[in-house]
């Protein structure tokens, strides 16, 4: 029986399966907005548009023809929980501006602890960690490998696409 504040997600991807283990008590705004996306179905059929070697990759907002997909509103960011942006843990992806993730979240395919928050200025306010790759690090790995290019004016972006097939919660 999974851990009511530890809600599991099952990613099915082009490339094979990742179990995410989502931390409901460190970061409740965006659990409950990540999974409001993915009992939506809102994933399904999207990419992981951005990848980066020994960065991350990024996913949940783009098509295979790299647009963009219609998002709900922006939530806070809860960057500030102590949770740190290591290999394996799952972040929202945002603008420069601190509140402004929706969708897209990323992998951490290192320790970017760069991405840390150090402090409440704008430049200062990390990246919200809000889970971790439970299984399936395997795939995430196979992901980072991939040959990347320019697409649509966006770089970093598989050359083959990497879809994410579906998005669903664990019961």
């Amino acid at each position: 029986m999974a851990d009511e504040n530890k809600p599991q997600v099952l990613l099915e991807t082009s490339k094979g399966t990742i179990t995410l283990e989502l931390n409901k008590e460190k970061a409740p705004i965006t659990v409950k907005n990540f999974l409001s996306y993915v009992k939506d179905g809102y994933y399904d059929g999207l990419i992981f548009h951005r990848v980066i070697k020994d960065f991350m990759i990024q996913g949940g907002g783009l098509d295979a023809d790299m647009q963009p997909k219609k998002t709900k509103f922006a939530i806070k960011n809860e960057a500030q929980n102590g949770l740190k942006n290591l290999r394996g843990t799952v972040a929202m992806a945002r603008t420069a501006l601190v509140d402004s993730a929706t969708s897209q979240f990323f992998i951490n395919t290192v320790d970017n602890a760069f991405l840390d928050n150090r402090g409440k200025r704008q430049e200062d306010f990390g990246y919200c960690v809000f889970g971790q790759v439970i299984d399936g690090m395997e795939v995430v790995d196979e992901i980072r490998q991939v040959k990347t290019g320019t697409k649509a004016g966006h770089g970093d972006v598989p050359l083959e696409p990497i879809t994410i097939i579906s998005a669903t919660v664990i019961e």
